[in-house]
């Protein structure tokens, strides 16, 4: 247990055990435990832990007897704070005065108190670890040394509700500036898009009216800025798709049929005789979150298959189990990724060299999102590819 740092000082005191905010607050067994073990060790039927408040005791924890509050002017624990002692001990036979009235207060006649100051880091007292008997004592060294170790403890628990009440505010401030930078995304997008569809429409319609009519370069810078245009509109898509996910990730875990979940998904895109996509039959995922894997596997077929040039372009999804995790792989025989970009693909704005069948290149946000996705289900991501051959992207979520 920490000794006094500081001489006494109420308004600095007050100001410390404002920090904690913890008084009137509720009920809590952490707490209920310390000073059923003080009671038990010390032999005694009464022990606190008291709050010093501006003008009254307030009590924390009981043992022994029923919570109360109490003036503090005069009592053991004011008296105890003023003392530059690491325990205090009273007993009635030699201190008579202090003793007076407190049967009144606690509805029980005590003879002996003992009490250790709860000093914070800085040294200011905020409340006392004490015991109470009926009858006059002396507690053994071993007793002490308990008590102290109890004391030390409970102090410990008030360091760490400060230290909670901190990350809780700050993680409100996060997600407050997390509102209001999606919020400023989206009306960024929105500004972006409905200019940006203007001019995709206006360059069609000028390719397709004047076809013939240009000569090869200026044709050339005419495509080039409906494929830029485009390119634009898959970016601004997917800065709002990255920000989004966040709410995919406040979504229910339910049971989820693996086979059918990918059924869907394969129907949306093998529509075509050179796609042959493989999956599991028979496979039940419980307690999941069925949007955000909806939405990685979606974004891991999708890119297999836009970044494929073969004739037969193929993708196989396995899974398998064990006690703590789900484990997949999505592998093709795609283009594959440069090796010196496997370590940074699931970075946000990385992209590759590469482009898609459609000679569109990537926003360098999708495996972010779905790096994001799977790190918010307990899980990781990794790849293994060879270009030219192809990739395999294997991940875990947890299983709850």
């Amino acid at each position: 247990m920490q000794h006094k740092l500081v001489p006494f000082n109420e308004k600095l005191r007050l100001a410390a055990l404002k920090e904690y905010n913890i008084l009137n607050s509720g009920p809590d067994k952490d707490y209920d435990n310390l000073t059923f073990l003080a009671a038990t060790v010390c032999e005694v039927p009464v022990a606190h832990i008291s709050i010093i408040d501006k003008k009254r005791i307030w009590t924390k924890s009981i043992y022994g007897a029923d919570a109360t509050d109490i003036p503090r002017s005069e009592s053991f624990c004011d008296r105890v704070i003023h003392q530059d002692e690491p325990i205090v001990f009273f007993n009635k036979s030699t201190h008579p005065n202090i003793f007076t009235g407190s049967k009144e207060l606690f509805s029980q006649d005590f003879q002996f108190y003992a009490g250790i100051p709860l000093y914070n880091p800085q040294g200011h007292a905020i409340g006392v670890f004490c015991v109470f008997d009926t009858k006059e004592r002396k507690l053994t060294q071993r007793q002490i040394e308990a008590l102290k170790a109890l004391a030390s403890q409970t102090m410990n628990l008030f360091e760490f509700r400060k230290q909670k009440n901190k990350l809780y505010e700050v993680q409100k401030k996060l997600k407050q500036k997390y509102k209001e930078l999606e919020r400023f995304a989206s009306l960024v997008s929105h500004d972006i898009k409905s200019p940006l569809a203007n001019i995709i429409s206006l360059s069609e319609l000028l390719k397709d009216e004047n076809k013939g009519k240009f000569d090869e370069e200026t044709e050339q810078y005419l495509e080039f800025l409906v494929e830029s245009s485009y390119s634009l509109r898959n970016y601004v898509d997917g800065i709002l798709s990255f920000y989004r996910s966040d709410h995919v990730m406040e979504k229910d875990y339910v049971n989820v049929d693996l086979h059918k979940l990918l059924k869907g998904i394969v129907d949306l895109y093998q529509v075509s005789d050179d796609i042959n996509i493989t999956y599991p039959d028979d496979v039940m995922l419980h307690n999941v979150n069925k949007a955000a894997l909806t939405q990685v596997f979606l974004n891991l077929i999708s890119n297999a298959l836009k970044y494929n040039n073969k004739e037969e372009r193929k993708v196989d999804v396995r899974f398998s189990r064990n006690e703590e995790y789900y484990f997949f792989e999505v592998e093709d025989n795609g283009q594959g990724i440069p090796r010196e970009k496997v370590k940074d693909i699931f970075d946000l704005f990385t992209t590759l060299d590469n482009t898609d069948r459609e000679g569109n290149t990537g926003s360098g946000i999708g495996l972010a999102t779905v790096k994001k996705l799977i790190e918010s289900m307990g899980g990781s991501i990794s790849v293994e590819s060879e270009p030219g051959e192809g990739s395999n992207f294997k991940f875990r979520i947890k299983r709850i």
